[in-house]
């Protein structure tokens, strides 16, 4: 067995058989003892910056400090406070009574058709013979006047709401002031 010792190869990593083998922990310890005195000395730097007695000043005069204030003007004597404004208040428009026939034809009142002959009168969609029939509302139908009067062809032309919703011109040659229906 001795002889097999002998013959094998020499391992990889292995030092030379010089006798000197590596020592990993003188350097771990030189690192150490390094760090401590390092630690040390800071130590002592602090205690003794800490420990200095304070240094000797002279004597300590007070700061005198003058607040003034800007010139100011001339002193007036106080105005009196204006009278609030008044907040103005809703006043409803009275509304038309519809009731009562007016004694002529007004927007926001009621006619009806009258002087026909028992034919009508025709609803156009403007105030012209030319436009578009809407409807011909019978003799006696009330009518709501929603704007008027409205110059042409030589007529006055009133438009008008029927009970239906339907809205139109007519002329207010068959048209009479009435009550609301």
């Amino acid at each position: 067995m001795a002889d097999q010792d002998m013959n094998r190869a020499p391992e990889a990593g292995a030092e030379e058989s010089n006798g000197r083998e590596p020592i990993p922990w003188a350097w771990f310890g030189l690192g150490l003892l390094l760090t401590v005195l390092a630690c040390a000395g800071a130590a002592l730097m602090a205690r003794g910056w800490l420990m200095a007695p304070p240094q000797e000043q002279g004597p300590v005069e007070p700061v005198i400090i003058v607040l003034t204030a800007p010139p100011s003007a001339t002193p007036e004597p106080t105005s009196r406070p204006q009278a609030p404004t008044p907040i103005p208040t809703f006043t409803p428009i009275p509304t038309p009574d519809t009731a009562v026939a007016p004694s002529e034809l007004r927007a926001g009142f009621y006619a009806e058709v009258a002087n026909t002959d028992g034919l009508g009168v025709t609803v156009r969609g403007g105030p012209s013979t030319r436009n578009v029939v809407v409807t011909v509302a019978e003799e006696g139908t009330p009518l709501f006047i929603i704007g008027g009067p409205t110059e042409a062809e030589d007529f006055l032309w009133w438009n008008i709401r029927l009970d239906n919703g339907l809205e139109g011109w007519a002329v207010q040659n068959f048209l009479i002031p009435a009550a609301a229906p």
